[in-house]
């Protein structure tokens, strides 16, 4: 099962208001573990960056000046995501961007299904608690000390993490529960891996010859004079 987590950092808060895309951080998922495949782009947004956007992420026009427009990376950014579901924090702020620079080049828009939202997935599981992505590492015991600023790669990564544990740890498929659908497969495994060590025990062990196990006569004695100590001994009435 292939997810890509995906984030982005923008010139400003809506894309209406003729905000850009300035970076792009983006890795790959195979049955929620990452793979080391990453994505990582910036972006020239042609326009100035909002002064409160430069707070929380850095990116200065400067930076973005020489780098290469959305239309040039467009291509490689969906051959990476290809049609995998798209686990994103907020998902309805970067879908919104993303969606409106492929309307800028003509591009159909990615639909809104392909997107995990693991705000709404935190927000479930902890209703009234915060859910933004620092509280969540917290929660989860994270490392998130790395995170000066925001970047679309870091925040990606972290967001990786907090992902498998909304799911429910790093083996959220392993239940215990007499319901659970990977008991059987599970089972199986567990009986065929026992099998196979015996084998291998049976193998490596040499066959011994069957141990006598009858009382020997003193033994015999021994016990007969114990029951005679004893008042109506249940051994004597079978």
């Amino acid at each position: 099962m292939r997810e890509i987590v995906l984030d982005t950092e923008t010139t400003g808060i809506s894309p209406r208001d003729g905000h850009r895309i300035i970076e792009i951080g983006a890795l790959e998922l195979m049955h929620h573990l990452p793979t080391g495949k990453t994505l990582h782009i910036y972006i020239n947004p042609e326009r100035d960056i909002d002064d409160g956007a430069v707070a929380v992420h850095g990116l200065t026009s400067t930076f973005l000046s020489d780098k290469p427009l959305f239309a040039e990376i467009v291509d490689e950014f969906l051959s990476f995501i290809g049609d995998a579901p798209l686990v994103i924090h907020n998902a309805s702020f970067d879908m919104g961007f993303i969606n409106a620079e492929l309307d800028k080049i003509q591009h159909p828009p990615l639909p809104m299904d392909r997107a995990i939202d693991t705000l709404a997935m935190a927000r479930k599981k902890f209703p009234g608690a915060q859910a933004n992505l620092d509280a969540l590492c917290r929660r989860f015991e994270i490392d998130n000390s790395h995170r000066d600023l925001h970047g679309a790669l870091v925040d990606a990564d972290l967001l990786a993490n907090v992902y498998v544990e909304l799911l429910g740890g790093r083996q959220p498929g392993l239940s215990l529960g007499a319901d659970s659908k990977n008991a059987p497969a599970a089972a199986a495994i567990n009986a065929e891996h026992a099998s196979s060590m015996l084998q291998v025990d049976s193998d490596k062990k040499p066959v011994r010859p069957i141990r006598p196990h009858a009382p020997s006569a003193e033994e015999t004695a021994a016990h007969d004079a114990f029951l005679a100590k004893l008042k109506d001994p249940i051994w004597l009435k079978t």
